[in-house]
């Protein structure tokens, strides 16, 4: 019904176009004189041109987007630069060339750059180029390039959608944090340490950065000579030293903050060298593997980056249906904004069998424990349970505050 209406439209203003020429020409017979004649020999060349343009096919232009690259860290500048090609050069006033983005995710920035005026006239290849700051977490999708262009008078538009579907991940911000992992587990407690975790010296499953402490027959040189910086292997770790973090993704004011923490949890840990899981519920359930090293990173940071506050089952009955307390697991650790009896109820369970259970509570800068709140995390103490208060901008601080604690 559409694609009908906008045909009509143009056969409409086409038949406009003709009848102002005819008109013109018939005020020029029968007025007669220099200036009947002159309006009509001065309104011919630009009614010719709206009349050829009526019929030049926009469908003659292609496009093509480029990045620097595609994957993004939160808070970054990207420079996008859009190229757009024609094989025939027909004379063309202006084009307006319109970015189209994925109306769900939302960039920064100025959102008029995404949208510019330029005159081509018999050019065939066109350059532009804007500028995202500040981009937001999260998969971008870039779906194509809508130019529109028209004649002097508005009597003729004309208007193209080119189909150019790129996509851009923004990982998550995070803090750089110092995580002490509890390596001994006694009777009445657990020792915490700053050491490098044990590790089965005999398989190397992988590469990382190398961290003080490291060995120097730790170091892989291949791969030290090819990054231009100190990596060591990464071997195989004693489960004891396996981690479970699973994060509440229900509507929250602070889940960004809750992100950003999980993010910089995740990275803390495998810099350790020790290994890790994550467990998130947004449009969909997510449970990972728990593994170590740089690649493993980069997919639970590209799964922080998509992840979305959309999960309409509680917290608590998320972490009953799944088996947090596996073979593997020595610590579980939950990131949420909201404390309540149910969810320590659920935790309790599991700390019993995993030993070691923390809650990492995120709220705003300034925001401090409520009496509820207070009442609740003395309750999940005497469990076993520790619960920790982060706040926004300031968790390495809090952290090492939990740690020397």
């Amino acid at each position: 019904m559409r694609q009908f209406s906008q045909k009509v439209k143009e056969v409409w203003k086409l038949t406009l176009l003709v009848l102002l020429i005819a008109l013109t020409f018939s005020y020029a017979m029968f007025e007669g004189g220099f200036g009947s004649w002159f309006l009509f020999y001065s309104f011919l060349p630009f009614a010719l041109y709206s009349f050829f343009l009526a019929f030049y096919p926009l469908a003659d232009f292609s496009g093509k987007r480029e990045f620097d690259h595609k994957i993004f860290n939160f808070g970054e500048e990207v420079t996008v630069n859009l190229t757009l090609k024609r094989k025939f050069p027909f004379p063309l006033l202006y084009i307006i060339v319109e970015e189209q983005v994925n109306g769900v995710i939302s960039l920064n920035g100025d959102q008029t750059q995404r949208k510019q005026l330029i005159f081509p006239w018999f050019r065939k290849e066109l350059h532009l180029q804007y500028t995202l700051d500040k981009l937001n977490r999260g998969e971008h999708t870039f779906k194509g390039i809508r130019i529109k262009t028209g004649d002097l008078f508005g009597i003729i538009e004309k208007e193209r959608f080119i189909m150019i579907e790129d996509k851009m991940v923004v990982y998550p911000a995070y803090e750089e944090m110092m995580y002490r992992l509890k390596n001994s587990q006694f009777d009445q407690g657990t020792a915490a340490t700053n050491e490098q975790v044990h590790r089965d010296t005999t398989m190397s499953v992988g590469v990382r950065e190398y961290q003080p402490g490291d060995r120097f027959s730790w170091i892989n040189w291949k791969a030290t000579a090819k990054r231009n910086d100190f990596m060591t292997k990464e071997f195989e770790q004693r489960k004891s030293q396996a981690v479970l973090l699973a994060m509440d993704c229900a509507p929250d004011p602070h889940f960004e903050g809750i992100v950003t923490f999980a993010a910089s949890m995740i990275r803390s840990i495998l810099k350790k060298g020790a290994q890790i899981g994550l467990l998130a519920c947004g449009d969909e359930r997510f449970r990972s593997p728990i593994k170590g090293g740089e690649s493993h990173q980069q997919q639970l940071f590209y799964q922080l980056a998509k992840i979305q506050c959309k999960c309409p089952t509680p917290f608590d009955q998320i972490i009953a249906s799944e088996d947090l307390g596996g073979s593997q697991t020595s610590t579980i650790m939950l990131v949420t904004g909201k404390l309540t009896d149910q969810l320590i109820e659920r935790l309790a369970f599991y700390s019993s069998r995993s030993g070691n259970s923390v809650i990492f509570l995120i709220k705003g800068k300034h925001d401090v424990f409520s009496k509820e709140e207070r009442h609740l995390a003395s309750i999940a103490r005497a469990k076993g349970i520790q619960v920790n208060l982060m706040h926004e901008g300031h968790f390495a601080e809090n952290l090492s505050e939990v740690s020397g604690g």
